[in-house]
């Protein structure tokens, strides 16, 4: 054999030993790393599951009365894959089934085809799951119904009857709440994209519903459970050839809320009256919210909002006609936690407490004249006339708004006045912000609105957001507007220009409207009422809670929610007990006298403060009434807010009289606590029971305020 031969072979060996090399490596790889993931990708295509989902737990009120419970409909479903074997592909099934059901066949046709084929109607009609999953055809089926169709399988391949929950909503004392419970929808694609590629057991599929707005939505996950996954091994074909797996359902939990039924229903009844109060007086009047708070840990008692919606218009699916009437009323979202408004002179004692901090004398006499002028503007007491020197005390009980322009200014002056910047020392505004003001109280609802404490760095910000508009406005000069209102169009754009060339500033008049809770301050009624119950209990500011427990469907208790505090309200204790000292007298000797006369503040004295917050333009005032009791030894702080209802004490001050009336078992003037509205006068300590079969173990007799509710249903 020649050299150059035996080089080839030499050369023709190291080749062949280097593919055999690479195929040996390959096959170890795709045998020993990524075998697993192989036969998992087989397996995906070979399996196909078929899911049930799991009984949603209840949410019960505080005493263990059912809010939102499930009840057992009788539910008709089709095996699709059995009815297509048909030789006629089940159309004479549907004809049969529809008239035993007494619908339309072109109903369990639209139902059973796949969303997004040809011809297929949107959701919910249209089937968004799995194809080997039994479809729903309709619900609420007679027994007898179902029982015939149950005997005659032969006639009807493929269908089955069984019971499923579904939600609803006992109203113990035909309470609403809905804008705190919330209610069910259809998964999003939003909602699947944002859980990516899991293969969890528990994961969100196309044909879950979850909670869409409230307790519904926040606490979806611990109500949801996890759903029945039964995975079934399919061929080539299609045709099912076994069972892999199945995994029976957990039940969701229960939540036990904050919330007493009975009371929340005397909430509701008195917001309602309080939005009457205002029309009754020539006002307006469109809507209100209401919020009562245990001001010991922030527990919420009730919380109401105006105007509001039936909660079961959910069930089974709104239309559009029903939508689009929600929508126009305003009644979709709480006003309770995200409506904006400005509070008026309920924040007067954020002033109050801001002057104590910076060392101004609480006891001290300030001047009350009708109003004050600053340049060439005016600015005047609102409610009350001139009251010559007075105490700060005073000042609150009367609302002069005059004492609290001094303060202000006094502030405005020390940071610099005109020379100030954005460095520059903004005491109200801190202890605003102290007070929890301008950022979200942290309620186990989702939705909440921040709101915004008016101030020198708001201003500066409002300004770089704004400040282009702004300008182009000031150059344009309104040309639409114009055209029909030259003076408006004049008056829109000097105020632009103004804004373009200072908008930044912050002038006098803006440090002196904030200091009675107008301007750019906007706060919703459960902050206000955070700030009145951190008072009451000496300066903590919880966050305010809707869920104290949460227990399992078999009644173990699975976890007990802790108060949570938020921030201390940094002023001197003098300044707060200051506060507490002066509040009552408003009750017995100011702006909230009126609508206490007869109560009996002897036995339970009560600390208030009226507002009556100015709006822009040509409406009414908002109505603000903040109170706590009783005074001496705190427990519940109410706020009470009509919109375009004129004076806190004239619209609100009645109903939050009212409201404590019932939690103190108030008759005229005599005190019974056995009349509470609260089962032994007080909110439960200990959560409720549940028996062993998920049943509520609620009150019994006048105190249940249930109808025949079914507590729990298994599916």
């Amino acid at each position: 054999m020649s050299q150059r031969s035996t080089l080839r072979l030499m050369i023709l060996g190291v080749l062949v030993l280097s593919l055999l090399g690479t195929l040996v490596s390959r096959l170890l790889y795709l045998q020993l790393l990524s075998g697993e993931s192989y036969r998992a990708a087989a397996q995906s295509n070979t399996a196909r599951e078929v899911v049930n989902p799991a009984v949603r737990g209840l949410i019960l009120d505080q005493a263990g009365r059912p809010l939102v419970s499930n009840r057992t409909s009788m539910v008709v479903t089709i095996n699709r894959v059995t009815l297509e074997r048909e030789a006629d592909g089940g159309k004479r099934v549907i004809e049969r089934l529809a008239k035993a059901l007494e619908i339309p066949a072109e109903q369990i046709s639209d139902r059973l085809m796949t969303c997004g084929a040809e011809g297929a109607k949107p959701p919910p009609v249209c089937w968004n799951g799995s194809p080997y999953q039994p479809i729903p055809i309709t619900s609420d089926v007679k027994p007898l119904t179902a029982l015939e169709i149950m005997e005659n399988r032969t006639e009807f391949p493929g269908v089955i009857a069984r019971l499923d929950a579904i939600r609803i909503y006992p109203t113990p004392f035909n309470v609403n709440a809905a804008h705190i419970l919330g209610y069910l929808g259809p998964v999003t694609e939003q909602q699947l994209e944002e859980q990516g590629k899991s293969k969890a057991f528990d994961r969100l599929r196309r044909t879950d519903v979850v909670g869409r707005s409230g307790l519904e939505a926040y606490y979806d996950t611990v109500l949801r459970g996890t759903p029945a996954v039964t995975t079934l091994e399919v061929d080539t074909g299609g045709r099912v050839t076994g069972t892999v797996d199945e995994r029976p359902a957990v039940p969701g939990s229960y939540l036990v809320s904050s919330i007493d039924a009975k009371l929340q229903s005397v909430v509701e009844k008195q917001l309602v009256e309080a939005v009457q109060r205002a029309q009754e007086q020539g006002y307006p009047g469109d809507s209100g919210a209401a919020v009562v708070i245990d001001v010991r840990n922030g527990h919420v008692l009730a919380m109401a909002s105006y105007p509001t919606y039936d909660p079961t218009i959910w069930v089974g699916g709104v239309t559009k006609k029903q939508f689009e009437a929600l929508m126009s009323s305003d009644s979709l979202s709480s006003n309770a936690i995200q409506g904006l408004y400005a509070p008026g002179s309920t924040f007067k004692v954020v002033s109050t407490a801001a002057a104590g901090k910076e060392g101004l004398d609480l006891y001290g006499e300030y001047k009350c004249p009708n109003r004050v002028k600053l340049g060439s503007q005016i600015f005047r007491n609102f409610e009350s006339a001139a009251y010559g020197k007075i105490t700060l005390a005073r000042a609150l009980e009367v609302s002069c708004n005059t004492v609290f322009y001094g303060i202000a200014d006094e502030f405005w002056l020390r940071g610099g006045g005109p020379d100030s910047t954005k460095a520059s020392p903004d005491p109200i505004a801190e202890v605003a912000r102290m007070f929890g003001l301008g950022s979200k109280t942290g309620i186990d609802l989702p939705g909440e609105s921040a709101g915004r404490v008016s101030s020198r760095l708001f201003k500066g910000a409002n300004w770089e957001a704004k400040k282009d508009v702004w300008c182009r406005n000031a150059v344009e000069g309104y040309p639409e507007t114009r055209k029909n209102d030259p003076k408006l169009a004049d008056y829109f754009t000097a105020l632009d220009k103004e804004n373009c060339a200072d908008g930044f500033r912050w002038r006098e008049g803006d440090a002196l409207n904030a200091a009675i809770g107008q301007g750019d301050t906007a706060v919703t009624p459960l902050q206000l009422a955070m700030v009145y119950a951190a008072i009451a209990n000496g300066g903590t500011v919880y966050e305010p809670q809707v869920i104290k427990g949460i227990m399992s469907p078999d009644g173990k208790v699975v976890k007990e929610v802790e108060p949570k505090v938020k921030s201390k309200v940094g002023v001197p204790k003098s300044t707060i007990r200051f506060l507490q000292d002066s509040l009552p007298g408003v009750t017995t000797d100011g702006s909230g006298e009126i609508p206490f006369e007869g109560f009996p503040l002897g036995q339970i004295p009560v600390a208030s403060k009226t507002g009556s917050a100015q709006v822009t333009g040509t409406k009414v005032s908002t109505s603000w009434f903040a109170a706590y009791a009783p005074a001496d030894k705190p427990r519940y702080a109410i706020v009470m807010m009509v919109t375009q209802g004129g004076t806190g004490s004239k619209t609100s001050g009645p109903s939050v009289r009212a409201i404590f009336e019932s939690i103190f078992g108030v008759t005229g003037e005599v005190v019974n606590p056995a009349d509470s509205v609260l089962i032994g006068g007080a909110p439960r300590k200990s959560l409720p029971v549940v028996r062993p079969d998920g049943t509520p173990v609620a009150p019994q007799g006048k105190d249940s305020g249930m109808r025949v509710v079914e507590a729990g249903a298994t599916g």
